[in-house]
C-alpha cells in the first residue's frame, strides 16, 4: 500500500518515488535548490534495499552522459540539477534524443541568467520547451505545482519517456522543491529482471540475441539522406505525442470573464488571485499547464472565444506568453506579469496587474 508521511519537501518526495518506482540508476551533482534530491537518496541507501545505482558523478556533463549509457541498457535512469547545472547537460539531453532514448531529467530552477541566486524562477521555460540543446528535438515537460504531483510525475515521467523513446523532464522550480506538504508515495515496484527489460526494449544495448545482431545506438548519421529521414520520424513522433499527451488543469473557467494562465508555483499564487477578484465582483479562471511541451494550445484558443483578455503569470521576464499569444493568435488581448531575480508573485500584485494590463 502507498504510505502517507507528512511534511515532506518536493526534492525529498522525487527522491522517494525514484525508489519506490523502481529507478535502476541517479547520477547527479549536487546544487541549489536541488541538492536535497541526491542527499536523500544517498541517505535512504536505496543500493542496500532495491539494488538502485546512486552515484554523485565529477560534474554535470557526466551525470547526463552516465543516463545516457543506463538508458541506452533499457534502464531507468535520471538526474537532476538547477538551471546553470541543467544547461551543461543540453548536449547530452539533445544527444539522448537524437538516439531516441527514454530518460527523466528534473530541473529545480533558479534565477538567471548566469550563476544569479538560490532563489526560484521560471526562467529555464524557452530553454526546455524549444530546445536548449542543438537540433530540432522536443523534451515531454512536466510542470508540478505540488509535492504530491512532485511524487507522482516521477513515475508518469519514466512512462512518457519509455512509451516514445525520448527524455522527459520535469521542470518544476525553488519554491515546489523547498515548500513541504503531505505526499502520499507511491506504491514499491520490484526493479525489472534483464529478461523483462530485453522484452520491453528490443532497442537496448544488452548484447546480441540469437535472433539478432548487438543493437547499435547512436545519434550519428553521416548519410544526410538517413539523417533527413530519422527527423522526419522524429517529428512524426512529435507529432503522435502532441496528439496524445496534452495535460492541463482548468479552474473557475467557465463562469470566467478573464483567465489566468500559470504553471507551477505561480499557479498556485494564481488561485488566491481568483478568490480575491471574486471578492471585488470579477470573474476570473485560470488554464494551469501540467504539460508544458506539448501544449494544450487547443483548449487556450478555444478560450479565447469565451474571455475578454488573457494574463500569464509566471516568475520570468515572459516566456510562456509567447505561446499563449501564438494559441490565441490575437483574438484578445493577452498580456504577461512576473517578477525576477527569485522574488515571487503575490496574489494582490497579479489582481492588479490584470487590471491595469488587461481590464483596463
Amino acid at each position: 500500500m502507498s504510505e502517507e508521511i507528512s511534511l515532506l519537501k518536493g526534492n525529498e518526495a522525487i527522491a522517494y518515488s525514484a525508489i519506490r518506482y523502481g529507478v535502476d540508476g541517479y547520477f547527479g551533482y549536487p546544487i541549489t535548490p536541488q541538492s536535497e534530491i541526491i542527499e536523500t537518496l544517498m541517505e535512504a541507501a536505496p543500493w542496500k534495499t532495491t539494488g538502485m545505482v546512486v552515484l554523485q558523478a565529477e560534474s554535470e556533463l557526466a551525470a547526463i552522459n552516465m543516463v545516457y549509457g543506463g538508458a541506452a541498457c533499457g534502464k531507468y535512469a535520471m538526474t537532476s540539477s538547477s538551471s546553470p547545472g541543467i544547461s551543461l547537460k543540453q548536449e547530452g539531453i539533445s544527444y539522448m534524443a537524437g538516439a531516441e532514448l527514454p530518460g527523466l531529467i528534473v530541473n529545480v530552477q533558479r534565477g538567471g541568467p548566469g550563476l544569479g541566486t538560490i532563489q526560484p524562477s521560471q526562467a529555464d521555460y524557452f530553454q526546455t520547451v524549444k530546445g536548449g540543446g542543438h537540433g530540432d528535438y522536443r523534451l515531454i515537460t512536466l510542470a508540478p505545482n505540488s509535492v504530491q504531483e512532485m511524487a507522482d510525475f516521477v513515475g508518469l515521467g519514466f512512462d512518457l519517456a519509455f512509451k516514445y523513446r525520448n527524455p522527459a523532464m520535469i521542470l518544476t522550480d525553488g519554491v515546489i522543491g523547498q515548500m513541504m506538504e503531505k505526499v502520499k508515495l507511491p506504491e514499491y515496484q520490484r526493479r525489472r529482471t534483464e529478461q523483462e527489460i530485453r522484452q520491453q526494449c528490443p532497442w537496448a544495448t544488452l548484447g546480441k540475441t540469437p535472433d539478432r545482431a548487438p543493437n547499435i545506438i547512436t545519434s550519428l548519421e553521416l548519410d544526410s539522406a538517413v539523417m533527413e529521414k530519422n527527423n522526419e520520424r522524429f517529428q512524426a513522433k512529435y507529432r503522435e505525442i502532441e496528439k496524445a499527451e496534452v495535460r492541463y488543469e482548468l479552474v473557475n473557467c467557465e463562469k470566467a470573464d478573464y483567465i489566468l494562465v500559470a504553471f507551477g508555483s505561480a499557479a498556485r499564487i494564481c488561485l488566491k488571485t481568483i478568490e480575491f477578484a471574486g471578492n471585488e465582483g470579477i470573474n476570473v479562471g485560470l488554464i494551469r499547464p501540467i504539460t508544458l511541451w506539448p501544449f494544450p494550445s487547443k483548449i487556450i484558443r478555444d478560450y479565447a472565444d469565451r474571455v475578454k483578455g488573457m494574463l500569464t503569470v509566471e516568475l520570468n521576464a515572459g516566456q510562456m506568453v509567447e505561446d499563449v499569444r501564438l494559441a490565441v493568435n490575437g483574438k484578445i488581448a493577452v498580456e504577461h506579469y512576473g517578477r525576477l531575480g527569485g522574488i515571487v508573485p503575490t496574489p494582490d500584485g497579479v489582481l492588479e496587474a490584470l487590471k491595469e494590463k488587461i481590464i483596463n
